[in-house]
């Protein structure tokens, strides 16, 4: 019983080293997530601030406001996007998982998967970079107020 159990831990084994990659891939994509999701609470934030001021110096703020919201956009479509590349990126894991307990070859999928969380991965921090470029334009209004 033991000996006819050694191949299948064995196989298991080397589905775990081989997901240990993409696990600590995941490990950044949840760091990225986390730092889009304070900057999209921060610039919430900030709307609503304006949101409260009186007409007068809303006024003042049009073009900030206007930023704040294209930038919101930008945050979540990379929010969505990166959120894609850690759901591929599980899916790759557990389709590493069930080729080795199924005894199924299936490398097709499991490249897929991860290729799909790479490209995913690529779009949500082009859309990052797009935020980052209207929130140095958001500052550049706010020194023409002072």
């Amino acid at each position: 019983m033991i000996e006819s159990s050694l191949p299948e831990i064995q196989s298991v084994s080397v589905a775990i080293r081989d997901a240990v990659a993409p696990v600590f891939l995941l490990t950044g994509v949840g760091s990225i997530l986390s730092v889009l999701v304070n900057r999209l609470g921060r610039a919430i934030d900030r709307a609503r601030v304006l949101h409260t001021m009186n007409e007068d110096q809303r006024a003042k703020h049009v073009d900030e406001f206007e930023i704040i919201v294209r930038r919101t956009a930008w945050i979540r479509r990379s929010i969505g996007l990166i959120t894609l590349a850690a759901l591929s990126v599980c899916t790759s894991i557990a389709s590493l998982f069930v080729e080795v307990k199924m005894g199924l070859n299936m490398p097709d999928i499991v490249a897929g998967t991860f290729f799909a969380a790479m490209f995913f991965l690529i779009l949500g921090l082009l859309c990052f970079l797009r935020e980052i470029s209207l929130a140095s334009r958001e500052l550049s209004f706010l020194n023409k107020l002072n």
